[in-house]
């Protein structure tokens, strides 16, 4: 019996991790869709590179950061009990890989290749999970001090907050040491448009990962005695909310539409076990109509040049959803309780933290050592890969 249900979890979770996996799709085109031609097939060619440089930086290094846990002793041990450790793994790596994959969004079209490797490795090895361990595995104590504090530790179910706003908020400080892509606002202040460069690939993109957020959202219990059917129905209002409240604020404007989708599940992953389908609704309803403002607003009146808005989408309406699981899965709001507002919080404010400070150290590190940016040339061309034609070998740059 026991192997049997280990059997079983296993299954489960190998199942979770695909999904997961066909998200990392969707990153790419949604990107494709939404930067210049020029760019398309970086923007295809750098999401399966960074998740392979994910995948050994999680292996070697974050894995055990997070979990203590290695893979160095032979392969029958490994087998043991139907791999159940090896495929959570498998699990846990497709959220780690998801932080170079927001990133990238952010600082696309005029970011070095090789550069943009080491900080997938470094993020994804070190600084994604240092918070992971924290958040889902007690490490240093910070749990138990919130228990102390507000009577509840920190609780994200999916990773509202260690994956979604951590990945944006890294985002943020990638975008702004990199600067605007050239030619994008002038001395005078106006804004050159750079609208998508293909609505059915951005639209592809959005719906892979709205139906693989359902293996990142319902797995995330992990065994399949688990399993909660509240998760998956949540997860379904919270998209549904996004998107209405993308498609108001964003006066129909297909860009906007596709995203709302994204918004909505960023916020509901930390509560989606807790909340009643009513929260949930209104978190991502909220989660829509953030994004849209800030997005708006990040662009046009901050002058930062966020290319998918990923600061908006993941780091806003991440951080929204790890504290409105303090708000809608408490009882009075018809939740199951288990959170507490200021615990949700804290932990919010402390993977923010993290995040930043982390990405300033990966990143300033990196401009200072070997810079991040394509020369003006590379740029203006699209460049920084090697392209292979058919019956000739043509060397090109392409902007990341």
């Amino acid at each position: 019996m026991d192997a049997l249900r280990t059997a079983n979890d296993t299954l489960f979770i190998l199942l979770g991790a695909i999904l997961v996996l066909a998200m990392h799709a969707g990153f790419a085109f949604l990107e494709l869709g939404t930067v210049r031609k020029k760019n398309q097939v970086n923007a295809l060619v750098k999401i399966i590179v960074d998740f392979a440089v994910s995948t050994v930086a999680y292996f070697f290094i974050g894995y055990a950061v997070a979990y203590g846990v290695t893979f160095f002793s032979g392969a029958g041990s490994l087998a043991l009990k139907n791999g159940y450790e090896l495929v959570k793994f498998f699990f846990l790596l497709t959220f780690a890989a998801a932080i170079p994959a927001i990133v990238s969004g952010g600082i696309a079209e005029r970011a070095k290749f090789n550069p943009q490797l080491a900080a997938t490795f470094l993020l994804v090895g070190f600084v994604y999970p240092f918070f992971e361990g924290i958040a889902w595995n007690q490490h240093f104590g910070f749990q138990g001090w919130l228990k102390s504090l507000f009577g509840e530790e920190f609780h994200d179910f999916a990773g509202s907050v260690v994956v979604h706003a951590m990945g944006g908020w890294i985002g943020l400080v990638a975008v702004l040491m990199l600067g605007a892509r050239r030619g994008r606002y002038s001395k005078e202040g106006a804004i050159s448009a750079h609208p998508p460069s293909s609505i059915p690939f951005l639209a592809l993109g959005a719906w892979i990962l709205s139906v693989g957020w359902f293996g990142f959202n319902v797995m995330s219990a992990q065994t399949i005695d688990r399993i909660s059917g509240l998760v998956a129905v949540n997860s379904l209002l919270a998209m549904s909310g996004g998107t209405i409240a993308a498609l108001v604020a964003g006066r129909n404007d297909p860009g906007f539409v596709h995203n709302g989708p994204l918004a909505g599940l960023v916020a509901i992953c930390a509560g989606s076990d807790v909340m009643h389908p009513l929260g949930a609704l209104a978190t991502g309803t909220i989660a829509g109509a953030l994004f849209v403002f800030l997005f708006t607003r990040t662009q046009n009146r901050w002058k930062i040049d966020d290319v998918l808005g990923v600061w908006p989408l993941h780091g806003v309406c991440g951080a929204w959803g790890g504290i409105a699981a303090g708000i809608f899965g408490a009882k009075a709001l018809g939740g199951i309780g288990g959170v507490a507002f200021g615990a949700q919080v804290a932990g919010t404010l402390a993977g923010i933290l993290i995040a930043v400070v982390g990405a300033i150290a990966v990143y300033g590190a990196l401009r200072m050592t070997v810079g991040l940016r394509l020369d003006p040339e590379e740029e203006y061309n699209g460049a920084d890969l090697t392209i292979h034609k058919i019956g000739a070998t043509a060397e090109r740059e392409t902007a990341w």
